[in-house]
Order: structure tokens, then sequence, then C-alpha cells
């Protein structure tokens, strides 16, 4: 019979590498530290759509470190793990609408300088978050979905710059609440 874990073509050399767990370590410490930095700028600039980003970034962190505590485990429980990662993206996302429907209602000003800078900085952490996880991509589940969290978070960022512009533009908080 064969072992369950070579049934879908996955490489376990690959995933239980020294290099994959470093470079899912990485990940998760850069998520950790710049979701709290930016979650600090989120209030500061008053923008909901960086307060949203750095949300992501604490769960992807989150979820990167049940990747990283997956790597040991059977096929049927990575695919498990890379399900309730899933599940756990979707939450996020409803939590990030209701709070920007609510926010909506306000006429707090939002400070579009700060909003960029921080923004800024989380594409630079992003990309350099999915550097190390290039060798890895074409992995398992759990190695695709930390792949592709970091990836969209990347492209995400991009949105968060160009809608601090149309604030700054605009005078208005509307690019922020959309991005969000």
């Amino acid at each position: 019979m064969a072992d369950e874990d070579e049934c879908c073509g996955v490489n376990e050399n690959l995933i239980r590498s020294p290099g994959y767990r470093r470079a899912l370590l990485i990940v998760v410490i850069l998520n950790v530290v710049y979701g709290v930095i930016e979650l600090f700028g989120g209030f500061l600039a008053n923008s909901q759509a960086l307060k949203a980003d750095a949300l992501d970034f604490l769960g992807d962190g989150s979820i990167t470190f049940l990747g990283l505590l997956a790597i040991g485990w059977s096929l049927v429980w990575r695919a498990r793990s890379a399900l309730i990662q899933g599940v756990f993206l979707g939450l996020l996302g409803f939590w990030v609408i209701v709070s920007t429907i609510l926010k909506a209602m306000t006429d707090t000003p939002v400070e579009a300088g700060l909003m960029g800078l921080f923004a800024v900085v989380a594409l630079v952490i992003n990309v350099i978050a999915v550097l190390p996880l290039l060798p890895y991509r074409d992995g398992d589940a759990n190695m695709r979905a930390v792949w592709l969290f970091s990836r969209n978070d990347a492209i995400g960022n991009v949105a968060v710059i160009v809608a601090a512009g149309l604030v700054a533009l605009s005078s208005t908080r509307w690019p922020d609440l959309i991005v969000a």
C-alpha cells in the first residue's frame, strides 16, 4: 500500500526541508511584526484600508504559523489545515466588510501621507516575504496557500498606495473605504 503522502505527487523532502521551515518562519515574523506596526499606522492615519491590511498581515502570520506546524502532518491533515486557512480568510474578509460599512457612516478624514507611507512599507515587507517562498510555490496545498497569501498581499498593497494617492487628490475618504 502506498504511503498517503505519495499519492498526489507531493515531494515530502521539499516539505520537510530546513529551507522551507526557515522560509515559513521568516514569513511568520515579518507578517506578525509588521501587522502590529501597520495596525498602529492605520489608527494613526485613520485609514480603514491600513487597518484591514494590518489584520490581514496578522492573519497571514497566524495562518503561516499553522502551515509551519503542519509540516510533519499527514497529507489529510495538511489538507484540513489548508481548509482552515481558507475559512479564516473568509471570516476575516467578512469582518473587514462589516467594519468598513460602519466606518463609512462617519466623517473622519484620512491622513493620506501616512496611509501611503505605511502602504509602501507593507509592499516592501510582502515582497521580502515572497522571495524565500519562491522555491516552494508549487508544493502542497499549504505551500501554495502561503505563497498565494504573500503574493496577493503585495498586489493589495499597490491598491492601498493608489487609494492613498486618491485620498490626497480628492480629499475624501472613499478611496480608503473602497480599498478596505
